[in-house]
């Protein structure tokens, strides 16, 4: 006699999936990403001027940009938090829940609000808004339709539309909160180039990291001073291999009588004097120089000095003043050890 399980119910084994080959996830991936893609293209549409007037509205404002939202929305509010505040703009992320419990105390008059929500209707942000109406602060919403109770609520709405999600069941936030991002990214990239945010703040608010290495310039990392290796034209062989030897950058500026640059010996001009049969005891600099040595700007940042240098194939460049005499000297150790790349 065969046993039921506990309970007394019998149990069907599960059902396995239909199998799917490789080319069918591809398909599905590739639909997601066209199906998001028509999403943020469809924003174009909906700028207008209330684009402007948030832009507007946000520079204005002596405060912070508030920005909050619940779930996904609220994951993309801290997105675009982080984003204005990177380039510039004083924000920083609520969660309606705590603004609820407390933390609507961090609101203060001269901010923005700026509430995220795709259907607009959410409870969280409806107890909020009356909350932060006590301070005469303007609400920016961004939201599905105008027409919902958060559209209604808010100062000016920037609508994302009636998106449609990316999965199968239309439920996943997905569509909705990728616009929903690239619209936070148009509000912050609008506003860095209203303000005149240009690289020199980026770098004073990036100082580490990939971002902060790639905004370093040739005036962060040259040799300056004794550092720079340097001897005149008519120096012997062996003051120019002391000086070498002495600074480390495997190369020495040479100069006249009035200090500006004439050339740079490096250890590829004495290696190959060497095969020459020179003599070094009766050659001077000026014999083993490379004249006319490439230079560049201290303003410019070290990625520009490391594709000059992979340009012409050298390790070295001289940084001159307005006379043309050496005021510093970069390696491409330097780039390296900075991690410019």
């Amino acid at each position: 006699m065969s046993r039921t399980p506990q309970g007394g119910r019998n149990r069907r084994a599960p059902m396995r999936p239909p199998a799917v080959d490789d080319e069918q996830i591809l398909a599905w991936g590739r639909d997601v990403l066209h199906q998001e893609a028509r999403g943020v293209e469809a924003l174009v549409g909906y700028l207008g001027p209330d684009f402007v007037r948030a832009v507007r509205i946000i520079h204005k404002s002596q405060g912070r940009l508030i920005v909050t939202g619940v779930g996904k929305s609220g994951l993309i509010g801290h997105k675009i938090a982080a984003t204005m505040t990177s380039t510039g703009s004083l924000a920083s992320f609520m969660h309606p829940t705590d603004a609820l419990h407390g933390d609507v105390g961090m609101v203060r008059r001269g901010d923005v609000l700026l509430a995220l929500s795709k259907s607009g209707e959410t409870a969280e942000l409806d107890a909020l808004i009356p909350l932060v109406r006590a301070f005469d602060i303007p609400v920016i919403a961004i939201t599905g339709t105008r027409e919902s109770r958060l559209g209604q609520q808010a100062d000016l709405t920037l609508e994302i539309g009636p998106l449609e999600e990316a999965c199968n069941m239309d439920l996943v936030p997905t569509t909705s909160t990728t616009a929903t991002l690239a619209l936070g990214d148009a509000l912050a990239v609008a506003l860095l180039q209203l303000r005149g945010f240009g690289p020199e703040e980026f770098r004073q608010l990036h100082p580490g990291g990939a971002i902060g290495r790639a905004l370093l310039k040739v005036e962060d990392l040259m040799h300056i001073g004794e550092e720079i290796p340097l001897v005149p034209l008519g120096a012997p062989a062996h003051q120019v291999l002391l000086e070498m030897t002495s600074k480390r950058l495997g190369a020495t500026l040479v100069v006249d009588e009035e200090g500006r640059l004439r050339g740079i010996i490096t250890d590829g001009d004495l290696r190959r004097s060497l095969e020459r049969d020179f003599d070094l005891g009766a050659v001077i600099a000026a014999d083993l120089m490379t004249p006319d040595p490439k230079t560049i700007e201290s303003q410019v940042l070290g990625v520009v000095a490391l594709n000059r240098m992979e340009e012409h194939k050298i390790t070295q460049l001289a940084i001159v003043d307005e006379a043309g005499r050496p005021h510093g000297i970069l390696h491409l150790h330097d780039l390296l050890n900075a991690k410019v790349v």
